[in-house]
């Protein structure tokens, strides 16, 4: 168990995000020359945790980042075998392996707020035979499902020119060059996570503090992650479910059907926030389950 574990949060949470595309990729697929990612059976859009999650990393990083135990392990130009050595080089001396491996899996989880949230699996760690394998991997307390949008979307291909000329070679037959970018008009999509009390009190320690943090990452993920490529994003919904307990008080499935989107009257293709209709049911909810819009535009 993590040392500080007493600061672990002690209740589970289940939480729904609603967020919104005008005229972006909010997540592009490299295997279709970066088309918007797409379930070719319904039409609905797609977009992956790992994307949210670099959302919400870049966001501590550049926010929160002085903090203590707030630094970030995946990270762009960090090589992860360098982040790994710190903590190897930190347990150096302890000729215990059991102990060596708990104090790595404790130090990296102190230091880094995306080990302590979502958990890691680190190479270097793995492949040090004075250390078990449990040092190199951690399962973080929060999950983030895929995302999908309401409606199916239909993604277009913008053609575009540049007068800047990428080769002399080039610049001898033609002045200018063409290019292509993929873009959906509108979509309003919904992603679904989970934080589990049991694996932050006993692997990262994830905290109270930690929770709001995250909570405030994902409030302000699209503010700091402007391009022109992602079009105009925006969190439209943050819905938190918090149980009694650590083991929870409803099956999430259950809590998830309670939130509910659908096309105001008479809209057949929507282009709008407004274009929708969002309810939650409060009626009967299982006994020690609350729940908590921590940001909503419908309100």
């Amino acid at each position: 168990m993590i040392e500080n574990c007493e600061n672990a949060i002690s209740n589970r949470y289940d939480f729904v995000m609603l967020y919104d595309v005008e005229n972006g990729n909010p997540n592009g697929d490299p295997d279709a020359g970066n088309m918007p990612r797409i379930d070719p059976e319904t039409g609905h859009g797609i977009v992956t945790d790992v994307c949210i999650k670099r959302k919400i990393r870049n966001f501590v990083d550049s926010f929160a980042n002085s903090r203590t135990g707030c630094e970030i392990y995946v990270k762009q130009d960090k090589v992860l075998n360098q982040q790994d050595a710190r903590g190897v080089d930190h347990v150096k001396d302890i000729a215990d392996r059991a102990d060596k491996s708990r104090n790595f899996r404790d130090f990296m989880c102190r230091t880094f707020f995306d080990i302590r949230t979502f958990g890691a699996v680190m190479t270097t760690a793995a492949k040090d035979k004075t250390l078990t394998n449990v040092a190199g991997q951690v399962r973080g307390p929060v999950q983030i499902a895929f995302g999908k949008s309401i409606n199916p979307i239909v993604p277009q291909e913008i053609t575009i020119t540049r007068v800047a000329i990428t080769t002399e070679e080039k610049s001898s037959k033609a002045s200018t060059e063409m290019g292509r970018k993929h873009i959906v008009p509108y979509g309003l999509y919904r992603q679904e996570g989970y934080i589990s009390a049991n694996l932050a009190r006993t692997v990262t320690g994830f905290s109270d503090e930690d929770l709001q943090l995250l909570w405030e990452a994902i409030t302000h993920m699209f503010e700091g992650d402007r391009s022109a490529a992602r079009g105009k994003m925006a969190l439209r919904e943050l819905i938190v479910f918090k149980h009694g307990n650590d083991l929870g008080s409803s099956p999430a499935h259950k809590l998830f059907e309670r939130v509910n989107i659908s096309l105001r009257e008479g809209v057949v293709s929507p282009r709008a926030y407004s274009d929708y209709t969002i309810s939650i049911n409060e009626a009967n909810l299982p006994e020690g389950i609350t729940i908590e819009r921590k940001y909503s535009d419908s309100l």
